[in-house]
């Protein structure tokens, strides 16, 4: 394993920011690794630093397959992490809206500058994002439709579902769309949780990366098959809001199986207490994505459905 330096930032109130990246193995520029871009990413952070420690061991092994090198860049944005924002905390702007960057660029173009120079060129980038609405998902594989997105090697992934998504125009700012323009496979990778550690998803998706590492040929590892997983377009996932703003109370969670007329989440009066309003399951379907925190404000989207169409 050889630890280096892909960009350093110096502040005139505390110390650098230097973005260390961790590679393994020698030869081709097989796969890279990217953590969290975003402050709040606690369990992707954790999650990156549980395959340095894998990929550090399979190396003293012997298990990094000969002529390949992956890199692993756990943190972009731990400056932001230490004071528990979500953004970049001088000007609260997205690093992950910055892509492919801007060397003489203000603060965050010039981090996402640095950042795309070391990552491009890599056969696979597999990125660990999280979802602009605060809340929890079945762990899947994400891929924008750029026309080289590439839905079966999203599957040897083994997770349960891959999504597709047409880009919008912010979309063509993040690390992934301009991976897939650069010639690299690139997937983002969401699990159950963003702020807070949940061991389980965060060994499943230690485990998927393991997986289809091992099935591309970069890495010997022995782990179980997965899902066959089911390929969604975003679009066809039923968006489920609230109609008042409140104290939210969740019943339901992803993975869970529901049917039509199903309570899903109240809407409490903060002041009052009263219920004043119930969130009704529209469809039969299966929970894809739950809102966490304990306010909701009206027309946020607090579920997402995998909609059961009968015959």
């Amino acid at each position: 394993m050889i630890k280096d330096t892909v960009y350093s930032l110096t502040s005139p109130f505390r110390g650098d920011m230097k973005i260390s990246a961790y590679h393994f193995g020698k030869g081709e520029k097989s796969a890279c690794i990217v953590g969290p871009t975003r402050g709040n990413e606690v369990q992707q952070l954790y999650i990156c630093s549980q395959i340095v420690k894998t990929l550090g061991r399979l190396e003293k092994t012997g298990n990094i397959i000969a002529n390949n090198e992956i890199m692993v860049i756990p943190s972009i944005n731990h400056s932001s992490i230490n004071v528990e924002k979500r953004f970049w905390a001088m000007d609260n702007t997205d690093i992950n809206r910055m892509f492919p960057g801007e060397a003489e660029g203000e603060t965050t173009k010039r981090i996402a500058d640095g950042i795309f120079q070391a990552v491009k060129g890599y056969n696979y980038g597999i990125q660990f994002a999280s979802f602009h609405t605060p809340g929890d998902f079945i762990p899947h594989v994400r891929m924008m439709e750029t026309g080289y997105q590439n839905t079966s090697l999203a599957n040897l992934f083994g997770l349960p579902y891959v999504v597709t998504r047409k880009p919008r125009p912010i979309d063509t700012a993040t690390l992934n769309y301009n991976w897939q323009m650069n010639g690299t496979n690139a997937f983002s990778v969401y699990t159950s949780a963003t702020d807070h550690i949940d061991e389980r998803s965060a060994n499943q998706a230690v485990s998927s990366v393991l997986r289809f590492l091992t099935r591309m040929g970069i890495i010997r590892y022995n782990c179980h098959n997965g899902f066959i997983a089911t390929t969604l377009e975003e679009e066809s996932l039923m968006s489920i809001r609230a109609d008042v703003s409140g104290i939210y109370r969740r019943f339901k969670e992803p993975g869970e199986e529901v049917y039509f007329g199903d309570l899903l989440a109240e809407v409490v009066d903060p002041i009052e207490g009263e219920v004043i309003s119930q969130i009704i399951a529209p469809s039969d379907g299966i929970i894809f994505f739950a809102h966490r925190k304990p306010l909701v404000i009206e027309n946020c989207t607090v579920y997402k459905l995998i909609r059961r169409l009968h015959e």
